[in-house]
């Protein structure tokens, strides 16, 4: 079995090593990349692309309108999100049957979708990999984990890990950016703080501000509504704005992005909710511009005190350590990023680990598009659940 404690490529792979067929098997909600909000399916697409680029042959199943140089396999004809469709569960099954049906075509299978796949592909476990970016601390979660103890697992922080801690997780692999996707500004003009995200409870905008208004500094909130948030935002938000000091400018897309960050002197990432990673921080560090959070989640992991930003526990340790954050050589803000946080990395770590897990099960010929389902005899009924025999 592989490490638990395992972080990152430890062991190197010859430079002659093959190329790998690698599947993605991306969210429908919104396509890849997304054109505006969409964490995960950003991420999948930074990682395809890079994985493109160092060679590998790559297949993304993903919602139709998405624009990859992989090979694309689309499972809908629009993302879920603008299709308005009521139940995704059928869009995502026949998304896993198609993968299920081709999986012979690849050495490895790459899911980003939760644990939907786990019931289907338990049997070529060893071929599969599936990152979790969503919060784990949830009810019930470490029981199915335990069900599914061959399902490899990724973390996208070591805090995400923490509710499950039995989970079969074989690594951490922190999210990653293309460096050439957001440049710097050194020298930023705007004289505002920025909230960028969604505007929902565990976001923290009320705390941004409060934060922003004890400062006496202008905030600006480029920021998604989801409809199970519009009561959040006319209710407790809405009545707090106060433009142009305090400005919701709505949802933004990449483009405008760079300048809406770079010409912010920090970003405010107050959350209440433990974060898995958070995107945002990274696009941020990526424009110079350091980042005031809360220390909950991934934050502690993702900004490194002192030199990318600072972190805090309450309003009033934020606003007390804003002069701090505002005096940060935003070049070097930008030299950690490059260090850390670049998509070429994320995806070196990514195929050490397929490449480790290749190794420790054998490489399965490629061909057979239909793995035999498990015999009958190696079935047993726990709970009135089939799991595999102990």
């Amino acid at each position: 079995m592989l490490s638990q404690q395992w972080r990152g490529p430890i062991e190197t792979f010859p430079a002659c090593a093959p190329p790998l067929k690698i599947a993605q098997i991306a969210p429908l909600i919104e396509s890849v990349p997304p054109r505006l909000y969409g964490g995960t399916e950003r991420v999948v697409s930074y990682l395809t692309e890079e994985l493109v680029a160092q060679g590998h042959e790559v297949t993304l199943f993903a919602s139709g309108r998405s624009v990859t140089s992989a090979r694309l396999v689309p499972c809908c004809d629009l993302p879920l999100r603008q299709k308005g469709a009521p139940d995704p569960l059928p869009h995502y099954l026949s998304m896993l049957d198609k993968a299920r049906r081709m999986a012979g075509q690849f050495d490895i299978l790459h899911f980003h979708i939760d644990q939907l796949q786990f019931p289907l592909f338990r049997d070529m476990a060893s071929h599969t990999l599936t990152t979790l970016h969503g919060r784990q601390d949830l009810p019930d979660l470490e029981d199915f984990y335990t069900r599914f103890s061959e399902m490899p697992l990724v973390s996208i922080s070591d805090a995400q890990r923490r509710p499950v801690p039995h989970a079969h997780f074989i690594g951490t692999v922190p999210n990653g950016l293309p460096l050439d996707l957001l440049t710097p500004t050194l020298e930023p003009r705007g004289g505002y703080l920025a909230f960028l995200g969604r505007v929902s409870p565990e976001k923290g905008l009320d705390h941004a501000i409060a934060i922003a208004s004890a400062a006496g500094l202008p905030l600006k909130i480029a920021a998604k509504i989801d409809r199970p948030d519009e009561e959040y935002f006319h209710g407790v938000i809405e009545p707090l704005l106060d433009p142009p000091t305090i400005d919701y400018v709505g949802e933004i897309d990449d483009r405008q992005k760079n300048r809406f960050l770079g010409e912010a002197r920090a970003l405010l990432f107050p959350i209440e909710w433990p974060e898995p990673f958070g995107v945002v921080m990274i696009e941020a560090m990526a424009c110079g511009t350091p980042v005031l959070a809360f220390r909950r989640g991934s934050v502690p992991e993702v900004v490194d005190e002192g030199v990318t930003g600072c972190l805090a526990e309450t309003v009033s340790e934020a606003v007390a350590a804003l002069g701090r954050v505002l005096a940060l050589d935003r070049a070097r803000v930008r030299r950690r990023f490059e260090a850390r946080f670049s998509a070429a990395r994320m995806a070196k770590d990514y195929v050490a680990l397929y490449r480790r897990l290749l190794g420790a099960a054998g490489a399965r010929p490629r061909g057979d598009a239909h793995p035999p389902p498990l015999p009958c005899e190696q079935l047993t009924l726990d709970r009135g659940i089939a799991g595999p025999a102990r």
